[in-house]
């Protein structure tokens, strides 16, 4: 039986870091690599692989959180004082995963399993909460600081809009 030992240790160390910065151990597209095997891998509902993900590097990652910043300065500015510094340290991170829900991977299923449909939405909920832990005990693993962030709903309307969202797809974090 193969020692757990070593994921153990990396779920341990799975903790959000705050001292966020630019600068990555890895590359891009070992990123790239990261997020696109926990899409590929993770337990979904009947297989429906309903989560996305859009990686912000670079500019696009810090407009993300100047624009993010904006927002909550308009919309909240009663908590732009406890979360303002905290946007801002976003901005001085590397980049930025934003997980989605896709519904329309559902279509498919609800004739055939119209009995269970009202679940879909919690279990959806469980897939998702797996494909994001997959990719941050991954990029811990290599090394690579992360941070979770729930700035949803307030920046998905600017989201979908700068990303070309598709109307079907929820930002989850």
């Amino acid at each position: 039986m193969a020692s757990t030992i070593p994921f153990l240790t990396v779920v341990t160390g799975r903790r959000s870091m705050y001292a966020l910065s630019k600068e990555s151990p890895i590359s891009n597209d070992r990123i790239l690599e990261i997020v696109e095997y926990a899409l590929k891998h993770a337990q979904s509902p009947f297989n429906v692989r309903s989560t996305r993900c859009i990686v912000l590097l670079g500019e696009e990652h810090s407009k993300l959180w100047e624009e993010a910043f904006k927002i909550t300065a308009k919309n909240s500015p009663e908590a732009i004082g406890v979360l303002g510094p905290k946007i801002k340290g976003f901005v001085a991170a590397y980049g930025t995963c934003m997980f989605f829900d896709d519904s329309t991977a559902y279509n498919d299923l609800t004739p055939r399993f119209a009995i269970l449909s009202k679940q879909y939405p919690e279990w959806e909920e469980h897939s998702s909460g797996m494909h994001q832990f997959i990719v941050w005990a991954a990029l811990e693993a290599e090394g690579l600081g992360c941070n979770l962030q729930h700035y949803q709903p307030s920046i998905a309307p600017y989201v979908s809009k700068a990303y070309n969202v598709p109307e079907s797809w929820t930002l989850k974090c």
